[in-house]
């Protein structure tokens, strides 16, 4: 079993910034991509930004340019720094790890973007 507890979201202004961490609760990070996603009211959950064992990035196609996704090994913490934020940004964000066949979700963090 993996727990995952996402912190730092809130309210922040349009073009604003807000760092996101989730925090396992054991060393996964060799073993789990671990990834951020979004959900916003009436709309599907969709992929953030995730990476891999071996650091590679990925992102989706809203974020490019402006969130960044790291890991701290040392304190099996994930971040996602969003910067430039947008009110369409505004959603549960959630931390994801998974690997072939298993899979585990944090509770989720409200980011709400407004001025």
């Amino acid at each position: 079993q993996v727990q995952l507890v996402e912190s730092g979201g809130g309210l922040a202004q349009p073009g604003g910034s807000l760092r996101l961490s989730c925090a396992a609760s054991r060393s996964i990070f060799s073993i789990y991509t671990m990834g951020w996603y979004r959900q916003a009211p009436g709309k599907q959950r969709e992929l953030v930004a995730d990476i891999s064992t071996d650091g590679s990035t990925n992102y989706g196609d809203s974020v490019k340019g402006r969130f960044t996704i790291s890991r701290d090994n040392a304190k099996n913490t994930v971040y996602l720094q969003m910067n430039s934020l947008k009110v369409e940004d505004t959603a549960v964000y959630y931390c994801k790890a998974r690997r072939v066949g298993l899979a585990y979700w944090g509770q989720g963090t409200q980011v709400t973007v407004s001025s």
